[in-house]
């Protein structure tokens, strides 16, 4: 398989999953505003949209979107368990957290990389409307649970997670939400999540997320 990625992007979420599964892959960094890859591919002939994550299987298909290609890496390796299977009540949440994730916590975050600056009435609009996505994460993880749709770490942990780290680059603080602090931090020190931020230049190698 082969993954085409943006250091730091929601495509990190498939480099996570790729180290999870143990599955043999490469990587080729994209240049998305130019379209280019590093490898010297023309982008959008590979993803005709042009953005990140672009996955071709070892038959040559290329999947794009992250809910879609996050539940191909998982449903390679059911046994695994990072995605309930097709049909039931679980997958149907998993695949409303991916989505919550995909048209709301991500969307979230277009002010801040819009390339245009801010002004402050601006800015705490965008603020609070991604603290509403933020909460409802918070009151998810409001019975305890270790991950978002319970005790297990799933393909949605690794797109939240990637999202939500989102807010060390814009400078918003998570001090408000506490449990998901703790979430951060317990999905930021599993060894697929470190190699990923290792790999993509993120954090050095030996240092905590």
């Amino acid at each position: 398989m082969k993954l085409y990625y943006k250091t730091g992007a929601c495509s990190m979420a498939s480099h996570i999953i790729l180290n999870e599964l143990g599955i043999q892959f490469e990587l080729d960094k994209t240049d998305t505003e130019a379209g280019k890859t590093e490898a010297g591919e023309d982008f959008r002939k590979i993803s005709p949209n042009g953005y990140v994550p672009a996955l071709v299987n070892d038959e040559g298909d290329v999947i794009t979107e992250n809910p879609a290609v996050l539940q191909y890496l998982a449903d390679q390796m059911p046994d695994a368990g990072l995605a309930p299977p097709n049909g039931t009540l679980e997958r149907t949440r998993l695949q409303e957290a991916l989505n919550f994730v995909s048209s709301e916590l991500h969307k979230s975050f277009s002010p801040f990389f819009s390339g245009t600056a801010l002004d402050a009435d601006a800015k705490q609009l965008a603020e609070d409307g991604l603290g509403r996505r933020v909460a409802h994460i918070e009151r998810s993880l409001a019975d305890g649970r270790a991950y978002f749709l319970g005790d297990t770490f799933t393909v949605a942990d690794a797109y939240a997670f990637v999202v939500l780290n989102w807010t060390n680059f814009i400078g918003v603080s998570l001090d408000a939400y506490p449990k998901t602090q703790s979430y951060m931090a317990r999905v930021a020190a599993r060894p697929a999540v470190v190699k990923a931020m290792v790999t993509e230049g993120l954090i050095e190698p030996g240092q905590a997320a």
